[in-house]
């Protein structure tokens, strides 16, 4: 009913121009045009020439209603009603739409409405999949402790326990309560660096003293490994950053290095310097990682060892990355299967402070 009425008023607007620009033209040309040729023109020839010139515009009235319905209907409303249907189903949840370009459209501006739209529904489709993910790997993680500690607390009712079992269940509830504690705690902070609730409280911290403390918070793990420790930091390298934060970093990759390095390895710690920089570089001798995993290591809840799962969660690079990127700094890592891992982290010594007074 609307495109009717549409149609309608489309053909009285051409109509009404039309017919009065014609009528007059036409009107004044044949009364010119006698005068010249000294033709007299009664009143009734110049009615005849008024209706027929009338009849013709309105036949030209409508064809040119028809050729402009038909162009408007090829060129705007076909690419704006795929653009319409397309939007709803991006509001119904289906991200996998994309729109074909139209090569009839009038306007230029409907190809980068479609290029913006096709973008957008592709960043909203991997959104989507980041959560579900997200979703599906939360669970996941946990689900696993929690079942643990359901299945210890049910052997715990046993009245007949021995107490070698009853101590080694009630560390293992202990161990995953430890574990999901962890994961809580890592989703928590991941959450706010990530929408930026968290910002670098910059002060002048000795990162010498700040590796070394973290290192010694694993010294139990590396004499019962009987692991090698090389360390190369020099005394009272100064550094403006947030020292939190950073230790989050440390301990994350250290962690990690410990981890995976099996009993009799190497963990090395070398802290350079410049006048603008610090570079820290974190070796282990463990499994290595493959170049398909070295390409995912810092995703959330990626684990490119399974056989290492239950030691982690999958967000301890995740928010070793986000934490240098906050601080502005670069990492990176060198890996080979079988060899070992290398992870560098540059830092700049001085400039975070004064960016965040200058904002």
């Amino acid at each position: 009913m609307n495109k009717a009425l549409k149609m309608i008023n489309s053909f009285f607007v051409f109509f009404a121009l039309a017919a009065f620009t014609t009528t007059c033209c036409m009107t004044l040309f044949v009364s010119i045009f006698a005068e010249t040729l000294g033709i007299s023109l009664n009143g009734e020839n110049l009615s005849y020439a008024a209706k027929i010139t009338f009849i013709n515009v309105i036949i030209l009235s409508v064809i040119y209603c028809i050729i402009d319905g038909l162009r408007r209907k090829i060129t705007v409303e076909r690419p704006a009603k795929r653009i319409t249907e397309s939007a709803e189903k991006i509001t119904m949840g289906d991200f996998s739409v994309r729109i074909e370009k139209d090569k009839l459209a009038a306007d230029e501006n409907f190809t980068k409405i479609i290029d913006c739209f096709n973008i957008m529904a592709e960043e909203l489709g991997s959104v989507e999949t980041l959560r579900t993910d997200f979703i599906a790997n939360v669970s996941h993680e946990l689900k696993t402790p929690l079942s643990v500690m359901q299945n210890y607390g049910t052997m715990l009712q046993s009245p007949d326990l021995p107490d070698e079992k009853r101590i080694e269940y009630a560390k293992g509830i202990t161990e995953s309560c430890r574990r999901l504690s962890s994961l809580i705690t890592n989703i928590l902070k991941l959450n706010k660096l990530e929408n930026q609730q968290i910002f670098p409280a910059s002060e002048r911290f000795d990162l010498s003293e700040l590796l070394c403390e973290c290192l010694l918070q694993f010294e139990d793990i590396w004499e019962k490994k009987n692991i090698d420790i090389e360390t190369e930091i020099p005394d009272e390298i100064f550094i403006n950053s947030d020292s939190e934060l950073l230790g989050l970093v440390w301990n994350n990759l250290l962690s990690n290095a410990f981890k995976f390095t099996e009993n009799g390895g190497t963990v090395s710690v070398i802290l350079t310097a410049d006048n603008d920089f610090v570079t820290v570089k974190i070796t282990d001798t463990g499994c290595g990682i493959s170049p398909e995993t070295g390409r995912h290591i810092f995703e959330k809840f990626y684990q490119g060892d399974t056989s290492h799962s239950t030691q982690g969660n999958g967000l301890g690079l995740a928010l070793v990355k986000r934490v240098v990127d906050i601080m502005q700094g670069e990492i990176s890592v060198n890996s080979e299967v079988g060899k070992g891992s290398a992870f560098t982290v540059s830092l700049k010594r001085g400039e975070i402070i004064e960016l965040e007074k200058a904002d």
